[in-house]
């Protein structure tokens, strides 16, 4: 008789390898591996691919996501500007969606009944997994092994790949951090880092100088955009994902993109995260000052507000909601002549808006300069400010400070 078929977000590391063998033995099910590199796979991909093989899944597809991921995902991220409680622009919650809808495209390719992810009961990640999942197929039931089973911490699932023959890396219980990284960045929790008084040791930061270590000269980049997509550096096009890559490297060894931060969790809870992201905090500082230029005042405006909306959104798992269907409509729309090119300065972990120009530009020189031959009309004023106040006024008169009601409320 046939088993019953799970297909599990594998990543290769100890937690989903120990996944893979509980499921087998635990749940007594069939598994295939889904493993995705959206940017955090360099080396490695064909040994973790022969490692579920030879743990006996039946498949382990390994998936290259990167151009999908940039073209598809961060170029919503980036037109949203978006920036979770107004300072995370926001990492993993960009991954997972994609991740997951590759999980059920897999699932439907073997008719698996189940989809299992490796994610703890405290974090995000586990709705982002499976409200994605559950959005895309609500018929598809989700495993959550970490949540169940009863391996408390980090030795007892060394423990268990021991006595199952998980393949152990050496000095698995000494990485005293929780990584996740993709091409937008790299997010880092847990060990001393749990304590917020704590300040992040140097071996926290991998892809950012310590700016006191950087040129002492500033390092000048025109970023190029068009519809509100970056498109080139210096000049040079290149696919979005190529240029997040370069633009990490320059802007990283510059010491710019370190975040360190309390999250308020969607589970409730509040954690001290650390990040490296600076690609995304470059490209959504120059996006703004294009926009800036561009958008008409009202737009403008209004989009700050939905902004905040799109990224809790997106924190939250709901990248296949109807709500963020309908914001990434508005958001698309605002972008059509978010064209032209911003030039920012590092220097010393800072980054620094120069200049922008577009052929798009809402910035009038005749209206704004106060030169002689200005065109604004200042005369105007007066009967601006008058139907302007009107409402003060009628208020002040009737209920204000000095008001004949006022005083009789005294």
């Amino acid at each position: 008789m046939s088993k019953e078929k799970v297909v599990l977000a594998y990543s290769g590391g100890l937690d989903t390898s120990v996944c893979i063998k509980w499921l087998q033995e635990e749940k007594g099910l069939d598994v295939i591996c889904v493993l995705g590199n959206v940017g955090q796979e360099i080396h490695g991909l064909d040994y973790k691919k022969q490692k579920a093989l030879d743990l006996g899944v039946i498949d382990c597809h390994v998936l290259e996501l990167k151009d999908e991921y940039a073209d598809e995902y961060l170029t919503r991220a980036i037109a949203a500007n978006s920036m979770y409680e107004n300072k995370y622009p926001l990492l993993s919650a960009l991954s997972r969606p994609l991740l997951a809808a590759k999980l059920v495209d897999v699932a439907h390719q073997y008719g698996a009944k189940y989809v299992a992810h490796g994610c703890t009961g405290k974090g995000n990640d586990q709705v982002r997994f499976e409200a994605s999942i559950l959005t895309l197929d609500p018929e598809l039931e989700v495993i959550a092994p970490v949540r169940e089973w009863d391996l408390k911490c980090r030795p007892d699932e060394v423990a268990y790949a021991h006595e199952h023959g998980v393949p152990v890396p050496e000095g698995a219980n000494d990485n005293p951090y929780s990584i996740d990284d993709n091409l937008w960045g790299r997010a880092i929790e847990c060990g001393v880092l749990e304590d917020p008084w704590n300040e992040p040791p140097h071996d926290v930061w991998v892809m950012t100088k310590d700016p006191e270590e950087t040129p002492d000269v500033p390092t000048y980049v025109d970023i190029d955009f068009e519809g509100g997509k970056p498109v080139a550096l210096d000049g040079e096009k290149m696919p979005l994902a190529a240029l997040v890559e370069k633009l990490n490297h320059i802007a990283g060894d510059n010491g710019y993109g370190r975040l360190d931060l309390m999250e308020n969790r969607m589970v409730g809870l509040k954690s001290r995260e650390c990040y490296e992201v600076p690609a995304a905090l470059t490209l959504i500082n120059a996006h703004k000052a294009l926009e800036d230029l561009t958008l008409e005042r009202d737009v403008l405006h209004q989009k700050l507000y939905l902004e905040q909306t799109w990224a809790t959104c997106v924190y939250n798992g709901q990248w296949f909601s109807p709500l963020k269907k309908a914001l990434d409509a508005f958001m698309a729309e605002t972008q059509k002549f978010v064209t032209g090119t911003v030039r920012v300065k590092f220097f010393k972990g800072h980054c620094t808006v120069m200049g922008r120009k577009s052929p798009c530009s809402l910035y009038d020189f005749g209206l704004a300069t106060y030169d002689r031959d200005t065109t604004f009309d200042e005369k105007a004023a007066e009967g601006f400010i008058q139907i302007e106040t009107l409402s003060l006024k009628t208020w002040a008169k009737m209920q204000g400070p000095t008001s004949d009601a006022a005083k009789g409320l005294a």
